[in-house]
C-alpha cells in the first residue's frame, strides 16, 4: 500500500470548483466564536462540494490568517455570504426555497440517521443546516424560523460536539 501523490488525488483548482455542480446544501453558522471552527467548516464544505456558507452574527469572516490556518484555501473556493443577523440568512434561504434545519438538541428533534433515511435516493432538495455557537448552540430566534431540528445521536458522558465535527458528520451523511 502506498499513499497517493498530490497529482494522483485529482484535486480541483479554484476555477474548477467554481464551475463544478455543487450539492444543493448550504451551511449556516450562527454566532460561531472560533476562527479555527469557521476555517474547518469551510474546508469540509469544499471537500463535499457544498453550494455555500452563510456566516451570521459575530461569526468571523474571511480573510483572516486564523481562518485560513484551517481552511487551507477553501475560503477562495466555497461561496459565502455574511449576514449581521443569522435570522436574516435563514429567511433569505427560505425565500429561495431551501428547507432549513437546525443541528441542535431539542424536544421533537429528528435523529440524524432517521432524517437521512427519509430523504429520496436522488436527493435534489435544497437543504440548509444551521450550526450554533460553541457554548449556547443555535439561538432561540433562529430555532423558531427553522423547518425542523436534527440531532446527532451521542452516547457518552458528554452530549455536545465541536461545531466543526458536527458539520462534518451532518454534511457527510447528506452527501454519502
Amino acid at each position: 500500500m502506498r499513499k497517493l501523490t498530490m497529482d494522483e488525488l485529482g484535486r480541483k483548482s479554484v476555477a474548477d470548483f467554481k464551475l463544478a455542480n455543487k450539492k444543493p446544501l448550504v451551511v449556516v453558522m450562527d454566532n460561531i466564536r472560533s476562527m479555527h471552527n469557521v476555517g474547518s467548516v469551510f474546508r469540509t464544505s469544499d471537500a463535499f462540494l457544498i453550494a455555500g456558507i452563510c456566516l451570521g452574527g459575530y461569526t468571523p469572516q474571511p480573510p483572516h490568517r486564523d481562518i485560513q490556518k484551517t481552511a487551507l484555501g477553501a475560503t477562495e473556493s466555497v461561496d459565502w455570504l455574511y449576514y449581521e443577523q443569522t435570522a436574516e440568512a435563514v429567511l433569505a434561504l427560505k425565500e429561495q426555497g431551501y428547507k432549513v434545519y437546525a443541528i441542535e438538541q431539542t424536544e421533537g428533534s429528528i435523529s440524524l440517521e432517521k432524517f437521512s433515511q427519509s430523504l429520496p435516493v436522488k436527493n435534489e432538495a435544497s437543504l440548509a443546516f444551521v450550526f450554533g455557537n460553541e457554548v449556547e448552540g443555535v439561538s432561540e430566534e433562529v430555532l423558531a424560523l427553522c423547518d425542523g431540528v436534527i440531532e446527532i445521536p451521542q452516547y457518552g458522558m458528554k452530549h455536545s460536539l465541536n461545531i466543526s465535527v458536527a458539520a462534518a458528520i451532518v454534511l457527510w451523511e447528506m452527501v454519502r
